[in-house]
């Protein structure tokens, strides 16, 4: 059913960056790519249209909320997700399983799945690997993913390896629940710990999935720790396959994770911190709400081609801001979401002349310490 394909086009000479092309029913996808997070079947505050013209080439549904609401076999009757939200490109659905770890004593983990209940309602439900690859196909999803566990940080290592182990447990049942023909990627456990690491990716390599991803990780560790996984867990993983890095989106770690040879991302920190008054800009993070830009007439970015930069002053969205206008929030996840888009094309440039080295130490050193810290509160990842 799903027409899908993965393309190596290039590796860089000096590090483990990859520029690569994925193939997919509903169109083309050039990589390293960023997916915007779509979770209740919107990126909040966008239309297609307007996702388009920044840049996305493919965006995110969570399963765990289409599934509450409004419910998969009501978008199923409509037409599927494609048709319901009126986007024409891929969507990849994620299978719950951060969600669920989300909900912490509202949930209870077996073999069989998870069960809990609704954060909507209180409904009593139930996700299984099963039935979240029946949610999956019902949306339509051009990528779905495997259920699995996502364990908090710190976890100790006995509890880590049981998850593990059931995750890839949960990883041969989803196999066996897909359609043939439809896309299924795993998702590489193993916390912090390595040599659980490379015996989740060694096992999931052995079911020849699609694609596969590296779950658990900014889940709270420290920064050295995800980079310490990333040193050698994505060269494990099949040089022919789709690397998905699951959650993981500040800028700086979307350039670190594209040198350790990952494809993918997903990060709802440039729609969120959009609408917390956060602009990205190349020396960091701009804060529009500060009292500085109140009478600054220059564009956020002066180097930047999206319609924010081209039309409005800082002053005018720190005006809209203050005043509760959502216009100022749409402007700003504009400008968020073309940021990401464009570092994406230039890291793939970078890939494609062979530079990448070069690239990301000019990036590295454009980082200006005195910018706005990042409101890193809500993490990265979509919870409940």
């Amino acid at each position: 059913m799903n027409r899908f394909s993965f393309s190596l086009l290039a590796t860089d000479p000096s590090t483990a960056a990859r520029r690569g092309r994925l193939q997919t029913a509903h169109g083309m996808i050039e990589t390293p790519v960023f997916m915007p997070v779509g979770t209740l079947a919107t990126v909040k505050g966008m239309s297609p249209d307007e996702l388009r013209r920044n840049g996305a080439q493919i965006i995110l549904g969570n399963t765990y909320h289409l599934f509450l609401r409004p419910g998969h076999e009501r978008i199923a009757q409509l037409g599927g997700l494609h048709r319901f939200m009126g986007w024409d490109g891929p969507i990849l659905t994620d299978s719950g399983g951060y969600q669920v770890f989300s909900l912490g004593a509202l949930r209870k983990i077996s073999e069989e799945g998870v069960t809990f209940r609704s954060h909507i309602d209180g409904a009593a439900c139930c996700l299984t690997p099963e039935n979240t690859v029946a949610i999956q196909e019902a949306l339509g999803s051009d990528i779905m993913m495997q259920f699995d566990e996502c364990i908090p940080y710190p976890a100790d290592r006995a509890y880590t390896a049981r998850s593990m182990e059931r995750s890839l447990r949960w990883a041969q049942r989803c196999q066996a629940a897909c359609t043939p023909g439809r896309t299924l990627f795993g998702i590489v456990q193993g916390g912090m710990e390595r040599d659980l690491r490379m015996e989740s990716a060694q096992a999931l390599t052995a079911l020849a999935m699609d694609g596969y991803a590296i779950g658990g990780l900014s889940v709270g560790e420290p920064k050295e720790q995800m980079l310490e996984v990333l040193s050698y867990l994505p060269a494990s993983l099949p040089a022919d396959k789709p690397r998905y890095l699951m959650g993981v989106g500040r800028p700086e770690d979307l350039v670190a994770g594209v040198a350790a040879g990952i494809d993918m991302f997903d990060c709802v920190m440039p729609t969120r911190n959009a609408r917390n008054g956060q602009m990205f800009v190349p020396s960091g993070v701009m804060n529009i709400k500060q009292a500085r830009y109140r009478d600054d007439p220059a564009p956020p970015d002066e180097q930047c081609g999206c319609a924010t930069c081209r039309q409005f002053s800082r002053a005018y969205l720190n005006h809209l801001f203050h005043s509760g206008e959502m216009l100022g929030l749409r402007l700003m996840t504009q400008h968020n979401l073309y940021y990401y888009a464009d570092l994406m094309r230039s890291m793939r440039t970078a890939i494609e002349q062979g530079c990448f080295e070069s690239f990301q130490r000019t990036f590295y050193a454009g980082i200006n310490d005195t910018m706005d810290p990042i409101n890193h509160a809500s993490g990265t990842h979509e919870p409940i």
